[in-house]
C-alpha cells in the first residue's frame, strides 16, 4: 500500500482521532446509519475512532473493518472490546489489494483515508471492485485549504501552510475534500451528492474551541514541526509563534475557527 500517514502512530495521536471523533460525531455521521443483514466494508479504520461510531449507529449490520496499520487495528481491538462492540470485525488489509472477491459488500464507508494515499483514485476502483451493483459507498474527508481563522497573523497561516506543503512533500492531498465529486466519478460510481459540512467556533461554541480546535485541529498541525523545520519549510522561532497564534483562535472572547469537511454518498 502506497499510503503516507503524516501523523504518525504514536499514543497522542490515537489520542487526537478520539477527541476529533467524539468533537464531529454528530455533525459528520447524523444521517449515516446501515440497516440490519447489510454487509459493510470500513475502509482505513485506523484505530476504530469512527468504527465505534458505526458500530452504535448500525449495531444490526455487519461491518468489515480494515487498515494495514497492525498497531492501529490493536488499539481498535481494545477499544471496540471495551464498547462490547460484537458486530464489527477487524482485518489487516491493503486498500489497493483488497481480500475480497467481486462485489462482495452492501456498502462501503471511508472516512479520513484518501488524502493520505498516492493514488486515491486507484483506490477508489478497488473499493468499485468489491461493492455490489446498485450498493452505497460514503466518503468524508477534510480540505485544509477551507480554513480560516481570526485572530489570523503571518506566523498562525504560515504554520498552517506547514501541514498542507509537509503531506503535499509526500505526495498526498489534504485539500482532497473539494475533489470528492470527480474522483468518485471518475470511479464509475453514480447518483452522487455531496455536502459540505462546516465547523465553526467561537466564544458561544465551547465544545468546538476545546475538542474540534484546542484538542483536534492544532495538535495535527503540530505533528507536522520537525518534518517543517528539518526541511526548512519555517524556522524554530516562527513555528513556535505560529503555534502559540493558533491557539490564540481558540481563546474567548475574540477568537474564532472555521473548517468544512465534505461528505459524498453515492451508488455503484
Amino acid at each position: 500500500m502506497t499510503e503516507c500517514y503524516v501523523h504518525g502512530y504514536s499514543d497522542r495521536e490515537a489520542e487526537r482521532l478520539s477527541d476529533q471523533a467524539a468533537t464531529l460525531a454528530h455533525l459528520l455521521h447524523f444521517d449515516t446509519a446501515y440497516q440490519g443483514g447489510r454487509l459493510v466494508l470500513e475502509a482505513g479504520c485506523g484505530t476504530g475512532s469512527q468504527s465505534r461510531i458505526l458500530a452504535a449507529s448500525s449495531p444490526h449490520a455487519v461491518i468489515i473493518s480494515l487498515d494495514i496499520s497492525r498497531s492501529s487495528l490493536m488499539r481498535a481491538e481494545a477499544e471496540l472490546k471495551n464498547l462490547n462492540a460484537a458486530n464489527i470485525r477487524l482485518l489487516q488489509a491493503d486498500i489497493f489489494r483488497l481480500p475480497f472477491d467481486d462485489e462482495t459488500f452492501d456498502d462501503i464507508f471511508v472516512c479520513f483515508l484518501l488524502e493520505h494515499l498516492k493514488e486515491p483514485d486507484v483506490a477508489l476502483a478497488e473499493l468499485y471492485r468489491v461493492l455490489k451493483k446498485g450498493g452505497t459507498i460514503t466518503v468524508i474527508e477534510g480540505d485544509h485549504g477551507s480554513c480560516y481563522f481570526y485572530p489570523e497573523t503571518p506566523e498562525a497561516l504560515r504554520v498552517w501552510h506547514c501541514l498542507i506543503d509537509v503531506q503535499a512533500s509526500i505526495g498526498c492531498n489534504s485539500l482532497i475534500g473539494r475533489q470528492l465529486y470527480p474522483l468518485i466519478k471518475a470511479a464509475g460510481f453514480t447518483c452522487i451528492s455531496i455536502s459540505p459540512r462546516m465547523v465553526y467556533s467561537d466564544e458561544t461554541h465551547p465544545e468546538m474551541m476545546e475538542g474540534f480546535v484546542r484538542r483536534t485541529i492544532i495538535p495535527m498541525v503540530e505533528g507536522v514541526r520537525d518534518r517543517a523545520i528539518s526541511t526548512g519549510m519555517i524556522d524554530r522561532g516562527s513555528w513556535d509563534k505560529g503555534i502559540a497564534d493558533l491557539y490564540g483562535t481558540a481563546k474567548p472572547p475574540s477568537g474564532t475557527f472555521c473548517y468544512t469537511f465534505f461528505k459524498a454518498k453515492a451508488i455503484k
